[in-house]
């Protein structure tokens, strides 16, 4: 059965997005030949691992001006573009993705993510989305924390859990960038 691996930024105190909303701890340097090797095969091997990316509705919004355009990023842009795409959202009637396949508008995430889940293929990715993320958390459907932690604090801000969760430790692998990479299995999962 695949995997609904969630990817995060974070903040070392937990913080997934600024007072404002902001996520100016997030590295915004696109991979060229000065990243670090072992961070960008640290990356390009979760993108391998992965053929279908789903998406809230804001990171929907936020990525679509940005992503089929970037070809700063190489073949990590090139390989985010070619994934197969869904979008959460109760409003839009399509998603277009620049000159790339729309992605499909689904308004019953967990059902989808079920079905897709059932499915042949690699494992699925949820991009950011936390509203998103934290519904299919609590329908028992997320299987692994990939929490790409960024060397500072912020305080105050949005917290990645609301809650109590129970996660079990797959990989630590800290960076020359000063990002560590933590990746968890959920625990006592519902379904």
């Amino acid at each position: 059965m695949r995997k609904l691996i969630v990817q995060q930024w974070v903040t070392v105190d937990g913080i997934v997005a600024e007072e404002d909303g902001g996520l100016s701890f997030v590295s915004g340097e696109p991979f060229s030949e000065k990243t670090e090797p072992a961070f960008k095969a640290s990356v390009m091997g979760l993108v391998d691992s992965v053929d279908t990316m789903i998406l809230g509705a804001n990171t929907y919004a936020m990525a679509k001006d940005y992503w089929p355009y970037a070809e700063e990023q190489g073949e990590y842009g090139e390989k985010v573009n070619g994934l197969t795409k869904f979008v959460a959202s109760s409003e839009l009637e399509d998603a277009p993705w620049g000159g790339f396949p729309a992605a499909t508008v689904t308004r019953d995430a967990a059902a989808t993510v079920r079905e897709l889940k059932a499915q042949s293929g690699k494992d699925l990715w949820l991009w950011g989305s936390l509203t998103l993320m934290r519904s299919l958390l609590d329908a028992g459907l997320v299987d692994e924390f990939r929490l790409m932690v960024s060397p500072v604090s912020r305080g105050k801000g949005t917290r990645l859990f609301e809650d109590r969760r129970d996660l079990k430790p797959i990989e630590a692998s800290a960076f020359e960038n000063g990002v560590v990479i933590l990746r968890y299995a959920v625990e006592n999962q519902g379904s």
